[in-house]
């Protein structure tokens, strides 16, 4: 998104002055945009959600592009499904009486983390990460609430921590943090939403993307070009600062170079142990950057349901409350892997495709599993979770698996940025700084050489299409004012 969009930008606004190439280590466009489809249906590999569709202008360019329309289902058409049903493991389906309050509370407590509520029985004590804010507040709260009767082997007490984690689990999916308590508190505040509606692209994400490359001549994208070093600062055989070379063997020179990688490879660049994408190395500042912000994974996993799943209501929107990983009285046939996920529900109403999130390092494992694995691990679990299909428990409830792996794919390293303990959005505008970034002089070197674009360079919109979509115009509009082609 953010290479495409500086690339639109600078031919729109001066083809005739700039040789402008778009280098992709892959066989496709668009990074972390991948529209599919499976069963069927229209789906989302990973970027998913025009978050506020107020000023965003990738909901402009959808509208324009016929995007917002479709006659075919995809993915999230709905919405947000209707009320969901909540059962914890052993079989037990929870009431919204019992639910709800808990649900409350941990939206409060984010509420107050955002600055968009006042709790009074809380009071801020420099609280590091969010992780560790939330979980005072849920112990403030289960102070003051009476113990009540057991359900199965669960205990009141613990049940409402679990419903508790359920909440977490969903959090640590918007942000792709591994553990909350790695996410800053402080930071969470100056995180900006778009106002307005959130929806998915009916027509899929990627048209957003052709659309964006679509005034680009042919010859300018170049495919399965993968970068191994980027060598700056230099005196090439053409006379021009930066070099890349690429895994081939080949090179190729420029006056400048808008960096789009993510801030997963840019971790692997610049970390000691790994190799060094840049040279000479990247200034201690800005490398001090890259390894203080935070970057998870995020994976997706899309379940079909089986002919042998007969249900005259269809699958619900399932959220899924287990007993803690270290707790004995946590059920076997519950795979490891699938305890901190919270949620499996249709892709739209009464769609046979259902949904899950795996974040941190259970979506790691995710990729390595097989999907025999994958179908045989859920199947027990919702024979384990809803009653009516305990007596089934053997049947497989899917038939059909497709699951992303954006963790061991190369050229992603995980999926997006997030503010961590010991960092700040400040880092983030280290990180969007060009080198050099001021020329002047005879012996001054050629300034802009290396430009940094994407959404770990965004300190508003960061995590987000949007703020990758800001950062390339960004870097855009800074050469084409170097060149005087704006004001």
């Amino acid at each position: 998104m953010a290479g495409l969009t500086a690339a639109n930008k600078l031919y729109t606004a001066a083809a005739s002055s700039l040789e402008l190439t778009v280098v992709e280590g892959g066989s496709r466009i668009g990074g972390r945009i991948s529209t599919a489809e499976f069963s069927g249906d229209r789906i989302e590999h990973g970027a998913t959600w025009i978050h506020g569709i107020e000023g965003s202008p990738l909901y402009e360019i959808a509208g324009d592009t016929n995007l917002l329309i479709s006659d075919q289902p995809w993915e999230c058409m709905d919405g947000a499904l209707g009320d969901p049903v909540t059962a914890a493991e052993g079989g037990h389906l929870l009431s919204p009486a019992f639910v709800d309050p808990i649900s409350r509370l941990f939206t409060s407590l984010m509420d107050f983390i955002l600055g968009k509520a006042d709790i009074q029985c809380l009071v801020n004590g420099g609280d590091l990460s969010v992780g560790s804010f939330l979980r005072r507040g849920l112990a403030a709260y289960l102070e003051k609430e009476k113990k009540g009767i057991s359900v199965g082997r669960w205990s009141k007490r613990s049940l409402q921590k679990a419903v508790f984690a359920m909440h977490e689990s969903i959090q640590r999916t918007y942000t792709s943090a591994t553990d909350l308590s790695s996410l800053d508190y402080n930071a969470e505040k100056d995180y900006v939403l778009l106002p307005g509606e959130e929806i998915t692209v009916a027509g899929g994400y990627s048209g957003i993307i052709d659309h964006l490359a679509s005034v680009l001549p042919d010859g300018v994208i170049q495919l399965g070009r993968k970068v191994e070093k980027i060598e700056w600062a230099s005196s090439s055989c053409e006379g021009r600062p930066v070099v890349l070379h690429f895994s081939n063997g080949t090179a190729m020179s420029a006056d400048h170079v808008i960096v789009t990688v993510s801030l997963g490879v840019l971790k692997a660049g610049t970390s000691s142990e790994g190799w060094n994408l840049f040279h000479p190395s990247l200034p201690s500042c800005k490398a001090g950057a890259i390894s203080r912000l935070g970057y998870g994974l995020v994976n997706k996993v899309f379940l079909h349901l089986s002919p042998s799943y007969r249900d005259n209501d269809g699958f619900p929107f399932l959220q899924m409350v287990f007993h803690p990983s270290d707790s004995e009285l946590r059920n076997p046939k519950v795979p490891q892997w699938i305890r901190r996920t919270s949620f499996l529900c249709p892709i739209y109403s009464n769609s046979r495709t259902v949904l899950s999130w795996f974040t941190g390092q259970e979506a790691l494992e995710l990729e390595k599993l097989t999907d025999d694995e994958i179908i045989g691990g859920f199947s027990r679990t919702v024979s384990n979770l809803l009653p009516s299909q305990q007596h089934n428990e053997i049947s497989q409830k899917f038939d059909e698996v497709l699951r992303t792996q954006w963790g061991s794919n190369p050229l992603f390293l995980g999926s997006y940025s997030y503010v961590a303990v010991g960092s700040s959005i400040d880092d983030m505008d280290t990180l969007a700084e060009p080198l050099p970034k001021y020329g002047g002089g005879d012996s001054a070197p050629p300034p802009l050489q290396i430009l940094f674009a994407g959404e770990a360079t965004h300190k508003t919109h960061y995590s987000t299409t949007h703020g990758a979509y800001f950062s390339g115009l960004r870097e855009a509009n800074r050469l084409l004012k170097h060149y005087n082609c704006i004001n």
